[in-house]
């Protein structure tokens, strides 16, 4: 294999070993039980197990090298998935089918990245805001269709800014934009997502990310939570509100070695108000070094859970204006809002 190649990917495998190391000793217990969902640190520790002996080979010269005919397998799949050890020749008929699948799915995601719009969705009203700390930032948002029609949104978060980070999400777009149209649920797209990017050299931290499928006429929403804040969903009930917060149901992507996903629904009534947001949000400081936090955004979706997504995305961003004063963003922030069926556009 190419030395430039090899030690381009060494270069990355290091930096993923260090920010895992990073995220580990740095990150609040919290947060890191929100990004790990129904995982634990263990499986951090197998992951970064897997990223050692990736490293001892690239060291050695032996990362890629085939267990059956001892040459190294295609550089495009050691850079899709770091663990491959087999030349696709050498594969069965299925298997390599599968991973011809997944090559030139790799090489759509090049390809075709498309321009962001807010759906029309029946019965449901939508608005999305997102500000980059930087010139280009990493979160992201999408709507898009699933195979059964029902109408998909994601949110997510690389652990990073600047361009390294927005161009993985530009990946991540694309990956979607392709994946949705040929699956019927969120958790078979986040499977498939995690294969795509757990192992690729390109993924120098990881990825939160919320997938939802929304069907307008049983109005159940679906969704898997990979790691990300938990959106929240207020209803009003009599003289008050009900909360709930759609916790993670899976670790982030690249997080941990072991894939284990579940899946939650939820039914949405009229009036229901569903946000999305990303931690540049709630963790946006103002001089006294205090964040916004969840209770902050709490009481503002209570007093304006009467506005259309528009006034209220509007109405956040004053307030986060006037809690942070003069002191500039940290971190990236993007948010989706969502209500059901009360009034017309």
């Amino acid at each position: 294999m190419d030395t430039k190649i090899v030690q381009r990917i060494r270069e990355n495998l290091q930096r993923q070993r260090e920010s895992l190391f990073e995220w580990l000793g740095h990150t609040p217990p919290l947060k890191k039980k929100i990004h790990l969902g129904n995982a634990d640190e263990q499986a951090v520790a197998q992951h970064l197990q897997v990223l050692n002996e990736a490293l001892g080979k690239a060291e050695d010269c032996t990362l890629g090298l085939c267990q059956v005919c001892n040459d190294y397998v295609e550089t495009s799949r050691i850079e899709m998935d770091f663990t491959a050890c087999v030349c696709i020749d050498h594969y069965s008929v299925e298997e390599r089918r599968k991973l011809e699948a997944e090559l030139e799915l790799a090489q759509k995601v090049q390809k075709s990245l498309l321009p962001q719009q807010l759906p029309q969705i029946p019965g449901m009203h939508v608005a999305a805001y997102s500000q980059p700390a930087q010139i280009v930032g990493g979160d992201y948002f999408d709507f898009f269709r699933f195979h059964n029609n029902a109408h998909g949104f994601a949110i997510a978060d690389v652990m990073g800014k600047g361009m390294p980070a927005s161009l993985l999400m530009a990946s991540l777009q694309a990956s979607l934009r392709i994946l949705a149209p040929e699956n019927d649920s969120p958790l078979a797209v986040m499977q498939r997502l995690n294969t795509l990017f757990a192992h690729n050299t390109q993924l120098i931290k990881f990825i939160t990310i919320f997938l939802g499928s929304f069907d307008p006429h049983t109005r159940v929403l679906e969704y898997c939570n990979a790691g990300h804040n938990p959106p929240l969903l207020v209803r009003k009930r009599n003289e008050g509100y009900s909360v709930e917060w759609l916790k993670p149901t899976g670790a982030a992507i690249g997080l941990v070695e072991s894939f284990n996903f579940g899946i939650e629904k939820v039914t949405l009534e009229a009036g229901d108000v569903l946000l999305l947001y990303t931690d540049g949000l709630t963790e946006a400081m103002n001089a006294q070094d205090e964040e916004y936090g969840e209770q902050r955004l709490l009481a503002l979706l209570q007093r304006a859970h009467g506005s259309s997504p528009q006034a209220l995305l509007h109405d956040l961003r004053h307030a986060l204006r006037d809690f942070t004063g003069k002191v500039s963003l940290h971190d990236d922030f993007t948010m989706i809002a969502a209500k059901v069926g009360e009034y017309d556009n």
